[in-house]
């Protein structure tokens, strides 16, 4: 008793040692682990100025490096199952780009980026059409999982068994009950009652599907819950494909019952570039615990006959153990080619310095650079500090438009009419770095006319920010924008 009362009595007059200790060592571990110095610094902020309660979001959302050290050796996995693939598809893939080349110019280095860093391999033949919100979408995604004779590839972040949630279930059951092969991967974060739902069917041994929660978030698992699988796709058959920012819900279809406008955009895909949408959802599976299967077996697509032109097609994937930011340098590289127009469409603007900077330069040196986001978000932090990158914009030349219709949620970009961006990434940090996504590039002369010409009808439904409107706005919605700003690495 007398060592226990030592004890107390000791830290009674000096708890503040090991308190410093313990701050200390977090923030040591900070530095260690963030090769980003901005991210690194605001973590150190967090915890600093909101004692308990930073160390606590520090150890729930900060912690990286166990998590990236898997995703990295699961990464290099992936990449030797596919070595001896990619070395026979190389002269193909060297042909596709030379005849892109004679059609875009510098604008196909994009491809050769995906390429050379054994993303995607870049596939002509293709044909697309592009799907403008939910209710155009889920019409031709569900005469697709109809049609189905052999296999269902699902991949979201978001799946609700609502109305369309459970229509799409109910198929995906009948189908499997058939014989075919139906897989769909959710994200346990993002499709919680999906998660429980398919949970009770299976024990009841009522659901046939071959189901995955990605990265399922328990207890033991708080400290990796901040990687979120935020891709959305689907392959039926090999033969067609749906990528874009628009999950299975209800709130995706601006029927007469929804609580407010959705616009989203996503793209139909048939053609060679199947194979490699497929090959994407196979190494999601391959990061699952499930039974795994042979690509061989009836999931590769011949060369396409039926369709034969020019429409190229390519897959930018990134995961938090990519070997760097994939989908912000492939933009990146595109924006530096721009020689007209670039539009670009978002939800949430936090833009790292590299791509605000390529914004910047790109509009000061005579490009004309538009960007739609929403007026108002669906996430108070993360839409204030959208705002607070909204002033340096306009001083360079960036039009800003605020969608003023209902809340914007697709994430597009194109530039001179002739290479588009469509898929999940936001243009902020947790989509460059965090979470697994994938983008398709994709260049096809009536795909751009049809984005542009949505590009025009969002612009009439949107406001354009002036630079002395912006100014003009009262001192707190500034500084609170401001404040915001601060966490951005965070959100």
């Amino acid at each position: 008793m007398e060592i226990v009362r030592n004890i107390i009595e000791f830290l009674g007059h000096w708890y503040w040692i090991p308190v410093i200790l313990l701050y200390l060592g977090v923030i040591v571990t900070i530095l260690a682990e963030n090769g980003n110095p901005t991210k690194a610094m605001a973590w150190i902020l967090v915890i600093v100025f909101l004692p308990i309660i930073g160390l606590v979001l520090y150890y729930l959302f900060g912690q990286e490096f166990t998590r990236i050290k898997k995703l990295k050796k699961i990464n290099l996995q992936e990449e030797k199952r596919l070595e001896k693939e990619w070395v026979k598809l190389d002269a193909q893939m060297n042909n596709n780009i030379n005849l892109l080349y004679s059609d875009i110019g510098d604008l196909s280095r994009v491809y050769t980026f995906l390429k050379n860093e054994r993303l995607s391999s870049p596939s002509l033949n293709n044909e697309l059409k592009l799907l403008v919100n939910g209710e155009e979408k889920f019409k031709y995604f569900l005469e697709a999982l109809e049609s189905a004779k052999h296999h269902i590839h699902l991949e979201y972040y978001i799946f609700e068994p609502d109305n369309i949630g459970l229509k799409v279930l109910n198929i995906l059951e009948r189908k499997a009950c058939e014989g075919l092969h139906v897989r769909l991967i959710v994200d346990s974060f993002g499709s919680p009652k999906l998660v429980g739902y398919m949970e009770r069917m299976i024990k009841k041994g009522k659901s046939k599907i071959e189901f995955y929660a990605f990265l399922p978030v328990t207890f033991s698992s708080l400290a990796n819950s901040n990687y979120r699988n935020h891709r959305k796709i689907a392959v039926v058959d090999a033969k067609i494909g749906f990528i874009g920012g628009i999950n299975i819900s209800d709130r995706y279809i601006n029927s007469a019952s929804s609580d407010g406008y959705w616009r989203d955009t996503s793209v139909m895909v048939k053609g060679d570039s199947i194979n490699m949408m497929q090959v994407n959802f196979w190494n999601s599976w391959n990061m699952t615990e499930c039974e795994p299967f042979d690509l061989r077996d009836g999931y590769l697509a011949e060369t396409s006959k039926d369709i034969q032109n020019k429409s190229a097609v390519a897959y930018v994937p990134s995961n938090p153990g990519s070997l760097g930011p994939f989908n912000l340098e492939a933009m990146l590289i595109a924006l530096g080619e721009a020689n007209k127009k670039i539009q670009l469409t978002t939800p949430y603007f936090i833009p790292p310095d590299q791509l605000s900077s390529a914004l910047k330069v790109a509009a000061a040196s005579g490009v004309e650079v538009e960007l739609l986001m929403p007026k108002k978000g669906d996430s108070f932090l993360v839409q204030h500090a959208s705002f607070s990158y909204i002033n340096e914009m306009l001083k360079r030349g960036v039009k800003v438009y605020l969608y003023t219709k209902g809340f914007v949620h697709a994430k597009t970009v194109s530039i001179d009419n002739q290479l588009s961006f469509i898929g999940t990434v936001n243009l902020d940090t947790r989509s460059f770095h965090i979470n697994f996504e994938i983008n398709a590039v994709i260049s096809d002369e009536q795909l751009s006319q049809d984005m542009e010409k949505q590009f025009e009808i969002d612009k009439s439904n949107a406001h354009l920010v002036t630079l002395k409107e912006w100014e003009n706005r009262k001192r707190w919605k500034k500084g609170f924008d401001s404040i915001c700003r601060l966490l951005a690495p965070l959100l």
